[in-house]
């Protein structure tokens, strides 16, 4: 027999028993984190909610577009942020009806299209566009001066009414002086400059606009101070005409009193020039607006309501004569 040298015995190693695995990543994990730099598991850890909070966000839904603002304007509140005649000065009181020179010279066809907005706006005292809420109007007259004041109150279409305070910015630009005729062929020079109102509100825009000319009889000039003011998506406007000088002091007094009047009601709390106003002051000089499509053709261009101002034969004596 071949001598074979002596065999040896493998040494068998015991497998790991499947228990000792986990135990032995956690481990390996801890000594990897024990060696990595300064802040070792704080570190990852900040870093892992970072990533935790850059994956929710992206998760999370984009906003929305910007919508109209509710109106919040309720009724009460609109009747409550009127001017009164306490507001205005001395002079002023609840009015008595139309002025006679409104149909006369406001109502006409302008020679430039974009241009015809305005005529309409001021002879419907619409420039703002109608309200989409709540709204209340009242109406002045100022007899020594011989002008009429028209204030108003509504709760808008935020959007509409961004859009209307942009149109008015540029009619001085594109309105500037056009021709108007009336139904009799009577011609008026219409022109319009800007009245800013700065610091009024959280948006505001004024004209003043003047209507010169013989048509309808009338040789004369009317004066027309409007002004409106934005506060969120309410407004107040108003427009103060007559045929002498107006004075423009008139319509920013109105619009101060009317913006801190607006402000309050919207806070919820109740003008203070009110406690001491007639409860009924306002009811009493509400009057409703022209209608800008009325009758183009009518044979007269009186108005059906009284005038409110002293418009008629300066040869008729006053009340002070009278006495």
């Amino acid at each position: 027999m071949l001598n074979r040298p002596p065999r040896r015995h493998r040494r068998t190693v015991p497998a790991l028993a499947p228990a000792l695995v986990p135990v032995l990543a956690v481990a390996a994990l801890l000594t990897t984190a024990g060696c990595s730099g300064g802040g070792g598991s704080g570190a990852g850890a900040g870093a892992a909610d970072e990533a935790a909070a850059s994956a929710s966000a992206a998760r999370a839904p984009s906003p929305s577009p910007s919508v109209t603002v509710a109106h919040t304007l309720t009724e009460a509140q609109a009747k409550s942020a009127l001017v009164t005649p306490a507001d205005l000065g001395d002079d002023w009181t609840g009015t008595e009806g139309a002025a006679t020179w409104r149909d006369a010279l406001l109502k006409g066809k302008a020679d430039v299209t974009d241009c015809q907005r305005l005529l309409d706006g001021l002879y419907a005292e619409n420039l703002l566009g109608e309200p989409a809420g709540s709204r209340a109007a009242a109406g002045f007259d100022d007899t020594g001066a011989g002008a009429q004041l028209r204030y108003q109150v509504g709760a808008y279409d935020r959007a509409a009414l961004d859009s209307s305070l942009a149109w008015l910015k540029t009619v001085p630009e594109t309105c500037g002086q056009f021709t108007a005729t009336d139904v009799r062929g009577g011609q008026f020079t219409v022109r319009a400059v800007a009245a800013p109102l700065p610091g009024l509100g959280e948006a505001s825009e004024g004209l003043r606009v003047t209507v010169s000319g013989d048509g309808g009889g009338w040789p004369a000039v009317l004066t027309l101070d409007f002004a409106a003011v934005r506060v969120g998506d309410s407004a107040l406007s108003l427009t103060d005409g007559g045929l002498d000088d107006v004075d423009a002091e008139d319509v920013r007094r109105a619009a101060e009193a009317g913006t801190r009047r607006l402000e309050e009601v919207l806070a919820g709390r109740t003008p203070a020039a009110a406690l001491s106003a007639p409860a009924s002051a306002s009811d009493s000089a509400a009057v409703p607006a022209p209608d800008a499509d009325a009758d183009m053709d009518a044979e007269s261009d009186q108005p059906s309501g009284q005038p409110s101002e002293q418009s008629g034969d300066e040869d008729e004596p006053d009340a002070d004569e009278l006495s």
